[in-house]
Order: C-alpha cells, then structure tokens, then sequence
C-alpha cells in the first residue's frame, strides 16, 4: 500500500475529493502524518468513513526499529527496518545549533567509493519521500528533541533519487509539517555532474556538500569510480555554476587516508583548485571499515593539512568526530546487520 507521508497536502486534497470529504480533510490529514500518527485510529478528528477509507489504500506505519546505539557524546544510531524487509540507517546528533539527523536516501548504494560501508552490499532499492521523511519525524520523536537540520549524508547518493528528494525536502519544509527551512538541509554528492546541474535549476537555498576526497584524477580516480564518468575538471566547473546561479557557498568533504591523500603536496593542489572560490573544505578523519585496508591520517597530519589550506587562502575545518565509538559513519550498522544474517 502507499504511505500517506509520500502525499503532499495538494495530494491529499485530491485524495479526500476521491472519498467524498471536503478539501480541508487534506490539511488535517497532513498534520497527523507529519507528526508522527502511527495508525488511521488515531486520528480522531478524521470522520470514521474516512479512516475506513484510508486504512484499506494507504499506511502510515512507522518503520521498526531493529537495533539503537547510543554514544558517550550522545549520538543515536537507528537501523529501521522496512515494510518490504530492507533496512536503512539515520543518525541523531547533537550540536550547540540544535539537534541534526543524518538520514539515508537509498537502501544500499551503486556508487562503489572504496572507503564507504553503504556500497559494500550494493544497490537495493531507492527510498520514497516518506520513508526520507521518516527518518527525521521518529529520529525526533525518540530521543524527544526537535530537529533542526536535516543532513542528506547517510547511506546512498541522493542525486541518485533526485526526484524523490526534491519531494522529501518539499515535503519537511512544509510549516504544517516539521517546519524546517531549506537553509538548514545538506545535501552530499559524489559528483553527479549532470545532477548538480538540475539541481542548480530548483534555485534551492540547502547547502551543497561535494565528497571531493581528492585533489587530482589520479587519486580520487582510485577511491571514487565517479571520477571516471565525471572528472574532477567538470566536477568543479558544475559547482562553480551552481554557486553562480543560488550564491550559496559549496562545503567541500575530504576524508584524510593515510599515505594517500593527506600529503602537504596534496593540500597545495587542493588549495590551486578552490583558491578564489565561494567554499569551505570540511576535513575529516577517515572512518576505517573491516572490509577495507584504508586508515585514517593522524592527528598531527590533519592538523597540518587544515593549516596549509587556511593559510594559503581557502577556508577549512575539521570535523568534529561525533559516535565514533558505535560506527555511526554511513552503512556501518547496516552492513554488520546484513553480514550476521540480524543481531
């Protein structure tokens, strides 16, 4: 059956005309289902006829929670569980801003980057707005926090579902929902050229986050079979347009590998890319995963590299490392899940 949190409140006017109820039905609808209405019953200013009505087309069950792990810094991971028996993970993280959810955009990814969980099982399914949108309502819901920022991060590469985004972000934006505004959602890609470039055209106001990962095609060649379709030349010259066109500063991700990609030489080629550019670069130590031989710079090393970029001109940080201790990075919990057959 179709999940009612896939509608927008346009949608459900149609829908409740279907049933025979007036227009306003739609709006009431729309409040239960984005604030959390884990059953039709439960609605009850919604006229039983209705109810019977939707029961038998639509669902707003909530996904099950398989499995929550709580950090020492208070991070929670969450790995739900589908109604077709996929599962997906979010991540609830807490900032001196407000609370962030860290939500997946597929089950599974195609992209194949060699340092990322989510890939390692493949590409499964893409999710719907609402199964997107689940994420952040029942995140919330469960720790009892409102979520301020949405971050598109988690498992798979969310231009690969572009429209199902654009609709989820649509959808979460709406005040009659969550209520949060474009400016507080991230959007992260590989580098799906032809994408960013539709995106660009939606003149949104979310912030842009590029995994770059590498300064050259050599390199990022290497770790990102993207970079094989669309190199690192075309990569930067769709984000250039993109900041042309919304005037929104691109966020830049770079996860420091050992001996790979974390050399002084490495960062001065960075700097020669994004020199006189509207970005920041957002560092981060590599997440090691027991199926790779990848390890992460040392914390000298990290440090090192931030000074070489900050000093000669392009901004950068490096982020802070949140439920580090309950493999909070993308697809980790996930791929444990599927490789002991459940926990």
């Amino acid at each position: 059956m179709l999940n009612l949190r896939d509608f927008t409140e346009t949608e459900l006017e149609a829908l409740v005309r279907e049933a025979g109820q007036p227009a306003y039905r739609a709006g009431q609808l729309f409040k239960w289902a984005q604030s959390g209405a884990r059953s039709f019953d439960s609605m009850t200013d919604i006229p039983k006829n209705l109810r019977a009505f939707l029961s038998e087309r639509y669902t707003v069950t909530p996904p099950v929670e398989l499995k929550k792990q709580v950090a020492r810094d208070g991070t929670r991971k969450y790995l739900w569980g589908l109604s077709d028996g996929n599962c997906i993970e979010t991540v609830l993280m807490e900032y001196k801003h407000g609370y962030s959810v860290c939500v997946s955009t597929q089950a599974g990814c195609r992209m194949g980057c060699v340092f990322c969980a989510s890939t390692k099982g493949g590409f499964v399914r893409n999710l719907t707005p609402g199964e997107i949108l689940e994420q952040v309502l029942y995140a919330g819901l469960d720790a009892g926090v409102r979520v301020s920022n949405i971050v598109l991060m988690g498992t798979g590469e969310p231009l690969d579902n572009l429209d199902a985004v654009l609709k989820f972000i649509q959808l979460v934006h709406n005040e009659k929902g969550l209520g949060i505004g474009e400016r507080h959602i991230s959007l992260s890609t590989s580098g799906l050229v032809d994408r960013i470039y539709e995106l660009e055209k939606q003149a949104l106001q979310i912030t842009l986050s590029i995994s770059l990962h590498a300064p050259n095609n050599t390199l990022r060649s290497q770790i990102m079979p993207v970079n094989r379709r669309w190199p690192v030349e075309e990569l930067l010259a769709a984000c250039r347009s993109y900041t042309e066109k919304t005037h929104r500063r691109i966020s830049y991700e770079y996860a420091l590998i050992r001996g790979f990609n974390d050399t002084d030489a490495c960062a001065r080629e960075l700097v020669s890319l994004l020199r006189g550019q509207l970005a920041h670069v957002n560092l981060i130590r590599l997440n090691e995963i027991a199926e790779s031989p990848l390890r992460p710079s040392t914390t000298e090393t990290t440090q090192r590299f931030c000074n070489i970029l900050n000093k000669s001109g392009v901004t950068a940080t490096v982020r802070r490392r949140l439920g580090f201790d309950i493999d909070a990075s993308c697809g980790q919990l996930r791929r444990k899940f599927e490789l002991n057959g459940g926990m």
